[in-house]
């Protein structure tokens, strides 16, 4: 039984053309009324490429920069997840066909949109069945290797969106401001999977942050990995009463390192998997960098009314457990 998942569509967004569960965001899907992630069963999660190429990137040069991309993910040594090249196809991505296809469309009605990933799951398990890919052919692309000014790194793009074909939401790892005009100019991101992290002629995005690998980990850990890493849990409130859609980073002291997650339930809690064992300073801010919607269903009444916060102590994450219950309190704006 299969039905794809209109609902449950990510994509790589330009704003104004501006030059996680535990780890973070997971997609997930309601299966017999419990929540349940969604997540390849079986790996090697198989793709193909789409025959359709563009005046400037060939499919030769598609294949070659979605590989690199692919073979980025798949070098994260604390994960299990692995691909593998299934060939080329005339199909087209977005057809439920059995294959996760990559490749280019031209839809130049879609005005802020570099790419697109949408998944076709089994209704009964909620595992995945098929994921596709499509790049707008509509915006400059690059394949080389230092990048072209003017293009966006097709393997950057890429990258990002084989975090979505994988499982894996927005991080919230960034900071923006506005733009005059509308819109909004990325001043930092930490993660390749914060959502408008995009410039064009930048290849800064091909490189993996410690946000990313530790949610690629908590889907899809090495067997052994939970012997060795440890996790940090607890709680945000306003006003003595819990919100939801707080996001929530613990700073590797040691390694100067950031990791985020979300309160994503009507308690408040929160919990960051994947840590290396440490001391980690926390701090809670709300989602003002990027569009709400970026990360909740619009459905979702996500609390960004409130201050930045750290926590006045430092917490301490054991090796192979937790660190006990962490109490957040937050003040309004």
């Amino acid at each position: 039984m299969r039905r794809p998942l209109a609902a449950i569509v990510a994509a790589a967004l330009v704003y104004g053309h501006a030059q996680p569960a535990l780890a973070y965001l997971k997609f997930g899907v309601t299966i017999g009324g419990r929540p349940v992630t969604l997540k390849w069963a079986q790996t090697p999660v198989r793709y193909s490429v789409s025959t359709q190429g563009i005046t400037d990137v060939s499919v030769a040069d598609l294949q070659s920069a979605v590989d690199r991309a692919f073979a980025t993910w798949q070098a994260v040594p604390t994960s299990s997840i692995s691909y593998q090249f299934a060939g080329v196809t005339a199909a087209l991505p977005g057809r439920d066909d059995g294959l996760s296809t990559l490749g280019f469309q031209n839809r130049p009605d879609l005005d802020r949109v570099l790419a697109s990933t949408s998944f076709l799951v089994d209704r009964v398990t909620g595992t995945l069945l098929e994921s596709d890919i499509f790049f707008n052919a509509a915006f400059a692309w690059s394949v080389a290797p230092a990048g072209v000014t003017g293009r966006f790194d097709l393997e950057s793009v890429a990258l990002h969106e084989i975090g979505h074909m994988s499982g894996l939401g927005h991080s919230a790892l960034g900071e923006t401001e506005l733009r005059e005009g509308g819109g909004r100019r990325v001043l930092a991101a930490e993660a390749v999977m914060f959502p408008i992290a995009f410039t064009a002629g930048s290849i800064a995005a091909r490189t993996l942050k410690a946000d990313d690998i530790a949610g690629i980990t908590d889907l899809y850990p090495e067997a052994d990995f939970a012997r060795t890493s440890g996790s940090v849990s607890g709680h945000v409130t306003k006003d003595g009463q819990p919100i939801f859609g707080a996001h929530v980073v613990a700073f590797d002291v040691a390694r100067g390192s950031s990791i985020g997650s979300f309160t994503l339930d009507a308690q408040g809690q929160f919990a960051i998997g994947s840590l290396t064992p440490g001391l980690y300073i926390l701090r809670a801010e709300p989602i003002d960098d990027a569009e709400v919607d970026s990360f909740f269903d619009a459905s979702r009444n996500a609390d960004i009314d409130f201050r930045v916060m750290f926590v006045d102590r430092v917490v301490v994450v054991p090796r192979g457990g937790d660190s006990g219950e962490v109490a957040v309190k937050v003040v309004r704006k």
